[in-house]
Formats: structure tokens, sequence, C-alpha cells
């Protein structure tokens, strides 16, 4: 799988700008990529104020991602606010070169900047399969939630739910020692990779962003990792090592059973 992670400094609660900046980049990729991966809220950083900025579905972000994938080939995933209704909802939506798509929508809302008063929280997962992989994106503090993340054994023939868990994210630079502790736990105990890509700079609310934006083996162990600067990342990561690796050390044999209810 070709990955290319896109770590921005964002344009506070302005559309057309971030647009124009990650178009800039998408389009001129050194690499041909089959994921193309932007953090949550791309196209206006991690804003409360969902009544200015949110979009209906199939508007303006929506037919940008569509040519987006469509130019590139590539399947194109990262979050942004949509309006159903009188709904917000912090959406990722995961757009394929074909135009297929699928959404999800973030389960657990980060009530400390009130983000749960707010939005509507999700209630399903997404696993997709795209290139040989099964992929599972999740957004930002769902990172902190190991059950929600939980790579469920044998509900599948291979055994595993997914190979590749996403998180994107405006995760801030307090915090950001358990970004990247998660992310490897996460990589850990679900016996998968794990990418997570994150913001720079500064918000308009004053809080700063280091990116930390990672991409780590089932080991754990850190093949990419990006701090405190804007940067685009292109990495193959192999899906026959991956089956190797859990042949090798079937930890997942020995999990526990659970639902989520």
């Amino acid at each position: 799988m070709h990955l290319t992670l896109l770590q921005p400094d964002l344009y506070w609660q302005d559309p057309v700008a971030n647009r124009a900046i990650l178009e800039e980049r998408i389009m001129t990729l050194p690499e041909p990529t089959d994921l193309i991966v932007l953090p949550e809220m791309f196209t206006t950083g991690f804003t409360m104020d969902a009544a200015a900025v949110a979009e209906p579905m199939n508007l303006t972000t929506f037919r940008w991602l569509k040519q987006m994938a469509a130019q590139t080939g590539a399947v194109v995933t990262g979050s942004y606010v949509v309006r159903e209704g009188t709904a917000f909802y912090n959406r990722l939506i995961w757009m394929q070169p074909d135009g297929q798509f699928d959404t999800y929508d973030k389960r657990h809302l980060f009530r400390m900047a009130g983000e749960d008063g707010i939005y509507t929280a999700g209630n399903r997962r997404l696993i997709k399969t795209w290139k040989g992989w099964r992929i599972c994106p999740l957004i930002c503090y769902d990172l902190r939630f190991p059950v929600w993340s939980r790579n469920t054994p044998a509900r599948t023939p291979a055994g595993f739910e997914y190979d590749l868990l996403l998180y994107v994210a405006n995760w801030p630079a307090a915090r950001r020692y358990a970004w990247n502790t998660l992310l490897q736990a996460r990589a850990i105990e679900n016996l998968s990779y794990v990418v997570g890509v994150n913001r720079v700079g500064t918000d308009g609310n004053g809080h700063p962003y280091t990116g930390d934006s990672a991409i780590i083996d089932p080991r754990g162990d850190v093949l990419f990792r990006q701090s405190d600067t804007e940067g685009i990342h292109q990495q193959t990561i192999s899906l026959g090592e991956l089956r190797a690796f859990r042949e090798r050390f079937p930890a997942h044999l020995d999990a526990d059973f659970f639902e989520i209810q």
C-alpha cells in the first residue's frame, strides 16, 4: 500500500484557502499513491462554530474530494463539518477514484471542548477494503478508547477485521505524549499498522499543534514521524510482512471476545 500523509498548517475556518493549499500539494505529489490521508476538520481546523462552516453532503468539499480522488487514482480521506437537517457531524469521507464513497461520523466527541454539545456522535465503525487491505478510519479522540478501536479476532476468515487503522486528528501539542504513546499501543494490541495524521500551527483559539503524524508497524516500531513542520510524506507498507508477523506472533488467538452494546 502506497500511503501519502499530509500534515498542514490549517487556515482558521477558511475552507476555500484550505482546499486550495491541499489541492496544490495533492496535485504535485512526487510519486503515485493508493491512499491520501488528510487531518480532522481539514477545511476549518477544530471548530465548535459548526453553524458557520458546515456543508450539506454533495456540496463543495464533497465534490472536491471526488475530484481529487479521480485525478490521483487514489482514495482520499479526512473529516470536515457536515450538516444534515438541524444536526452537525464531524464526518470522515472515504472517497474512491470511481466516485464510490462511504462515511464515518466521529463516535467519541471531545467533551472538554464542548464538541459533544454541538455535534452528533456516530454509532458505527467503518471498515473498507482497498487494494487488498482492510482499513478502519477513525477520528482523533477515538484514539483514547481501545474498545472502539479493537481489531476483534475471528469475525472474518482471515481472523482480523482490519489490517490498517487510521486516525485523522487535530490533536494539540499539550497532549502530544498521549498521541504518540497511544498510536503505538493501538498498533501493538491490534497486530496492525497504524497511521495517525495531525496538523501543525496554531488554531483560532490559540491552541498550538506539533503534528507528530506517524506510521507505526504492528510491533509498535515507528516507521515515520514528523513533528512541528508542515509536510508531505509518502511511504509503502507491506501486507505480506504484516501477515508474516501475525503468523509468527498470533496473540489474537488468545484475545477476549466481546460485543459493543
